[in-house]
């Protein structure tokens, strides 16, 4: 009788050992149906992908999480709605959308943004943007006239910022007494450009500068070396833009070469 029960017992044991293994491999058990621990890497690695962190707290919310899509997976294919058109069509959007995402990201990982292209690209911006900035104030109007006799009036000792919330027309400056604040006179339209960097400090166009927008009144209210950001601070700026160009140009070329009828 002994070696019965211990025969039935090491049976019981091996059976367990062999078992455990498989078991491990799954999460739980719903209506009969393993869940496998994969699911829940998968859903980790999704939210690495997005960089944040998983806690160890997360960890047991995505399990439940899993476990609550397998309650509801079963009873949406018990009533047939994984067999339905709309399902299928919103299957094949999806199937679509996550292929073409794994192209992007498989282009971006085999062709990345160097260290060199970032670095030309900030030299290039430097070249367009170094120099001096310019804070100026100017006054727009519509006819050349008013223009002149805004001049006029200013050299009679009237406030140009007070002139100049009255009678602007450029709704962006206007109210702020015609103030541009700080900007690289490159910024501005090329007769604006031409006409301010002619100017000392203190000094006010004595005749209207005509651009596309209308007469302008302008005065030099002071100037300064540029001060640009250093590499470092705007290296992630620059290689995303240089890599969603890159992908641009990839998707572009991939559109002029398809064969479409």
């Amino acid at each position: 009788m002994k070696k019965h029960v211990l025969s039935a017992l090491a049976t019981a044991t091996l059976l367990g050992a062999l078992a455990a293994p498989a078991f491990a491999q799954n999460i739980a058990i719903v209506n009969g149906k393993p869940v496998p621990k994969s699911r829940v890497d998968a859903l980790t690695q999704q939210m690495a992908r997005s960089g944040r962190p998983i806690t160890p707290e997360q960890q047991g919310q995505l399990r439940d999480e899993v476990i609550a899509r397998e309650v509801f997976m079963q009873e949406a294919q018990k009533r047939g709605l994984d067999a339905s058109d709309d399902f299928r069509m919103q299957m094949e959007l999806a199937r679509q959308t996550l292929l073409i995402r794994e192209l992007f990201t498989d282009y971006q990982k085999t062709n990345p943004v160097t260290e060199a292209d970032m670095k030309a690209e900030y030299d290039k911006f430097v070249a367009a943007n170094g120099g001096k900035e310019y804070k100026a104030r100017h006054i727009l109007v519509e006819k050349e006239d008013e223009a002149k006799a805004i001049i006029a009036s200013l050299k009679k000792g009237g406030k140009f910022d007070e002139i100049a919330k009255k009678q602007s027309k450029d709704p962006g400056s206007g109210a702020n007494g015609g103030d541009l604040d700080w900007a690289n006179p490159s910024s501005y339209v090329p007769e604006f450009t031409a006409a301010l960097v002619k100017l000392t400090k203190g000094q006010t166009t004595q005749e209207p500068v005509k651009s596309q927008f209308g007469f302008h009144i302008i005065r030099l209210d002071d100037t300064r070396d540029a001060a640009l950001p250093p590499f470092d601070q705007v290296k992630p700026q620059i290689a995303q833009q240089l890599q969603q160009q890159k992908l641009s140009k990839y998707q572009e070329e991939l559109r002029t070469k398809a064969k479409i009828e």
